[in-house]
């Protein structure tokens, strides 16, 4: 899949929304880890509500950003679509409750202003339906839920994952994504990471899946109008910030380089032959061929775009072998330039 190209087309659907003038001032030219880091200054320090209280709340946000635009006296449950009076607050299990789509036990934040009431990634959800999503990671597969109450849902589990219906996956997509630049450790703050597989959080690690899934899930579910609709609310109304991937899509593929893992470029310089095997656990090799007159320098990174390893190699044929002992399962990048040329692949740590 192209997905630079698609990601292309999702920025230029995005132009609509109110983005403040000069909001994203100083992410110009920047990828990976530097556009990650500046986009994180520009909306940390959120102003931040409780969860419940008299005054305003989680609640009461939920049903301004989450409205019915067919009937105002009601809210939209995220994984079912389901159209729910707003007044019936969970109701004694009869209403409607908070879905918290970055799990809370995924980084153990609870409900404590912060990353566990930041509407952002907050949404109303079926009662019935919450619970059986649970802490899953999210991907694709598994059998549909039933909702005893409501019937089909068009969402799917297993033990581990959750599959929501087609028209929220990119919006789940985009709410991880914020939810992993947002919150980056500082301030005393949870450190929550995207991985590409589903730990479900046995120890409460402050990580969700999966990462490869999302990112289809962001391309093939553009961003639409209610979206740009309620990341405007949030900022104008509430918390004053936005999420950056319902703005610029394009950030996505920015940051973790995407394209060139996924669909890198054939040259004439030199050829990835192989990278066997993998998944990994935790040598793999990588193999490859600089022709004649050529240098090229081998790069490995992590999923935050940060340069684990960088070798240079003359003309030649190689077989480079990674031991990868001390980094923790999830998705690497191998990279292999040129002056005038670049290849790529992707390789999966298992442990």
């Amino acid at each position: 899949m192209k997905y630079l190209f698609i990601i292309s087309l999702l920025f230029f659907s995005s132009l609509y929304a109110d983005i403040p003038e000069g909001y994203y001032d100083g992410t110009e030219g920047l990828t990976g880890e530097d556009l990650k880091t500046a986009l994180h200054d520009i909306i940390d320090n959120h102003v931040e509500f409780p969860y419940t209280s008299t005054s305003a709340d989680t609640w009461d946000i939920l049903k301004e950003t989450d409205r019915d635009p067919d009937n105002p006296d009601n809210v939209i449950l995220i994984y079912t679509g389901w159209s729910v009076d707003a007044e019936q607050e969970y109701n004694n299990g009869q209403g409607w409750s908070r879905e918290h789509v970055w799990a809370k036990s995924h980084g153990d934040f609870g409900t404590a202003p912060g990353a566990g009431t930041d509407v952002h990634h907050l949404r109303p959800c079926d009662i019935s339906v919450n619970s059986s999503k649970s802490n899953k990671d999210f991907d694709n597969g598994g059998v549909e839920y039933i909702d005893p109450d409501g019937g089909p849902t068009g969402c799917y589990r297993t033990t581990y994952t959750w599959e929501p219906r087609e028209a929220v996956k990119g919006d789940v997509a985009r709410m991880i994504f914020y939810m992993a630049t947002r919150y980056e450790g500082d301030n005393g703050e949870v450190d929550l990471e995207v991985v590409d597989y589903a730990p479900s959080a046995p120890n409460h690690e402050p990580v969700h899946g999966v990462f490869s899934t999302l990112v289809e899930w962001h391309v093939e579910d553009p961003v639409d109008e209610w979206e740009e609709n309620r990341n405007d609310i949030i900022y104008e109304d509430y918390q004053e910030n936005r999420n950056p991937f319902i703005d610029h899509p394009e950030f996505v593929e920015m940051i973790y380089n995407i394209n060139s893992a996924e669909d890198p470029q054939v040259s004439p310089e030199f050829n990835i032959i192989s990278n066997y095997p993998n998944p990994f656990n935790p040598i793999t090799t990588i193999s490859f061929e600089i022709q004649e007159g050529e240098s090229g320098i081998l790069t490995i990174f992590n999923l935050k775009g940060q340069s684990i390893e960088s070798h240079e190699f003359n003309a030649g044929n190689y077989d480079y072998t990674w031991n990868a002992d001390e980094y923790g399962s999830g998705l690497y990048f191998y990279q292999l330039k040129t002056e005038n040329n670049l290849q790529a692949g992707r390789m999966l740590l298992l442990k």
